[in-house]
């Protein structure tokens, strides 16, 4: 009874109602496609680094991020078959390729440039590279014994084309001067401009062939699925000895992601608070109005016996049905707003110190759906509380007299 007399008293102010639902949707909506905006970036953000550098899971030998970076040769992973074999193995695990890592310099006949090399395993690193462009040529292949790829950065710097022939050298191991030749066989754009400034990549036969070894400096696991990251990284961990190896995640080697998350999270949850005081405010605005036109409907309640807290109560419903009303209509139209944006893309420039734009999508997210109508329908109910108490407070004769 009480709602279906909610129900009649919105009705009754048709107008008033209107506008007020309009705020309430127009809040709700808002969230869900910013909010599916903001998780969109997280996702392709996300895949691009995956999908151009990292894999999911990464196993090295301990201390290897920290002092290996000049000489990967002292931080080699013993027989990296075996344990490759055994990571693949895990049920969440699709592939795992192995890297050797070497800094050395390359030389054009011309001039020479300080890189930072990969030897990589060239038809498993091109199905995990599946966000890597090839700007000219093509990926390395299993069968290109002495054929490498080169960042858009280290093309540009030494004047590189496809086909030009360039010489790494590299100091073994064992402290001796190695040298080999290659020939440029694809040019490439990943999703990191300084990685791209500074990257050669050759077959691993051809890296381990420059340095002596038999070795790899790092083991790159890719998954079927990006949402089994966290169980396949643990998964991984107890399969190693800790004192001998440490293994990361794709987050924890990419600290710019990490502080994207933060800054959109907190841009996000500024854009809550902003629309939670937007629908407040109206819906405040709108029921203090209709709750100073209504005052002699209401002292009329209470002479006939009603109370003051069944008034209260009126109103609070009143403004709750007419919210929840607001975050249904709010979440279909974001809903329908996601889906045709997506459709369509928005174009997006490359974020900071990346070199790919993308197109962005807006994704339908059940949590931000859900939060985005926890707002509309809190917000319209904490705005009947103040003027459903004021009314509630006022004498009948005070009510009654609103009438004359």
């Amino acid at each position: 009874m009480l709602i279906r007399l909610a129900i009649r008293n919105l009705l009754r102010q048709k107008i008033r109602t209107a506008m007020t639902l309009a705020a309430i949707i127009f809040g709700v909506s808002g969230l869900i496609v910013s909010g599916g905006f903001v998780q969109d970036i997280f996702v392709q953000l996300g895949e691009s680094i995956i999908h151009s550098q990292t894999g999911h899971v990464q196993v090295f030998r301990k201390d290897f991020r920290e002092k290996g970076t000049r000489q990967p040769e002292n931080y080699l992973i013993p027989d990296p078959e075996a344990l490759a074999a055994r990571i693949t193995a895990l049920p969440e695990v699709k592939e795992v390729s192995m890297r050797l890592s070497f800094a050395g310099v390359l030389n054009n006949g011309r001039r020479d440039l300080g890189i930072v090399g990969e030897g990589i395993e060239p038809d498993k690193e091109a199905r995990l590279g599946t966000a890597l462009e090839i700007l000219a040529g093509r990926q390395l292949r299993d069968d290109d014994l002495f054929g490498a790829v080169i960042g858009q950065g280290v093309a540009h710097a030494m004047s590189l084309e496809v086909g030009d022939s360039i010489v790494l050298v590299l100091n073994t191991a064992e402290g001796a001067v190695n040298t080999l030749d290659f020939e440029v066989v694809g040019i490439f754009q990943s999703f990191s401009k300084e990685f791209d400034s500074r990257a050669v990549r050759v077959p691993l036969a051809a890296a381990r062939e420059l340095l002596y070894t038999d070795g790899a400096n790092m083991l790159v696991t890719t998954l079927h699925r990006t949402e089994d990251t966290a169980r396949a990284y643990a998964a991984v961990a107890a399969l190693v000895d800790p004192a001998q190896f440490e293994v990361f995640d794709w987050k924890m080697l990419s600290d710019f992601y990490e502080k994207t998350l933060g800054l959109y999270e907190r841009q996000f949850g500024v854009l809550q608070g902003i629309i939670l005081v937007m629908v407040l405010l109206s819906v405040a605005n709108s029921v203090n109005m209709a709750a100073f036109e209504r005052q002699a409907e209401f002292g009329t309640m209470q002479a006939l016996g009603n109370r003051r807290r069944d008034i209260f109560r009126l109103l609070v419903v009143e403004n709750t049905v007419l919210g929840l009303a607001g975050a249904v209509l709010g979440a279909l139209i974001g809903i329908f707003l996601a889906v045709t944006i997506s459709a369509i893309g928005i174009p997006m420039p490359p974020p900071p110190n990346a070199n790919v734009g993308y197109t962005a999508m807006i994704r339908v997210v059940p949590s931000v759906v859900l939060g985005a109508c926890l707002v509309g329908l809190v917000a319209t109910t904490l705005a009947a509380l103040f003027p459903a108490r004021r009314v509630g407070a006022t004498p009948i004769v005070d009510l009654l007299r609103q009438g004359n």
